[in-house]
């Protein structure tokens, strides 16, 4: 691959670039600071001038990813107002969306191993990406009565994990393993079935 090249003050970024482009072909492990460096265009020493390893460069693409993924979650949550219904489905597709057009970040964000709490900066926009889905789950929660609704915290950490599972299993091109039906339709049917549960999709809709 041609080496991509830089001017003075991108270099963190041209940096952060080459390694979501390795984390993306290889894995979060696949790679040294050294093949960063040569992805970027620049010499091994230049790496050092912003970060003191490969997981503070991962963790500054993870940063950066939960930054887009928020953004997007942020905008489906939006799309669907005023219907809280459609809000919070529209989160759920913005999961599967963000995995699938920034391969990199979210290998990044949720199979490296860095932890959301390696930096306040890292856990701050995490935090911020998780509270728009927390928050369209407990505008859809309000249509639930009281004594049957459970917290917006677990409801959203529900549609969160089979979110995550769809993607993971048939979303990734996992070797060897193909999806009876398009992801797409694995999620909206799931997430339908999980509501439905709930009460706040008619049965027969």
């Amino acid at each position: 691959m041609p080496k991509r090249g830089y001017h003075h003050g991108n270099l963190k970024q041209a940096l952060i670039d080459a390694a979501l482009e390795l984390i993306e072909l290889r894995g979060p492990t696949g790679f040294t600071l050294s093949e960063a460096a040569k992805q970027a265009g620049v010499t091994p020493a230049a790496v050092y001038r912003h970060f003191e390893g490969r997981e503070d460069l991962i963790a500054e693409g993870a940063m950066q990813g939960y930054e887009i993924f928020a953004d997007l979650m942020e905008f489906a949550y939006k799309s669907g107002q005023p219907s809280a219904l459609k809000a919070f489905e529209a989160t759920g597709r913005a999961y599967l969306a963000f995995a699938r057009k920034y391969p990199g970040h979210y290998i990044a964000m949720f199979e490296s191993g860095i932890s959301v709490n390696r930096t306040p900066e890292l856990a701050s926009v995490a935090h911020r990406a998780n509270g728009v889905l927390e928050q369209a789950a407990d505008d859809l929660s309000q249509h639930i009565p009281a004594d049957k609704r459970p917290p917006a915290s677990m409801f959203s950490a529900h549609i969160w994990a089979l979110s995550h599972g769809v993607v993971e299993l048939f979303a990734r091109n996992s070797p060897g393993r193909a999806s009876p039906f398009p992801p797409e339709e694995l999620l909206e049917s799931g997430i339908g079935i999980y509501l439905r549960g709930l009460g706040l999709v008619d049965p027969d809709g």
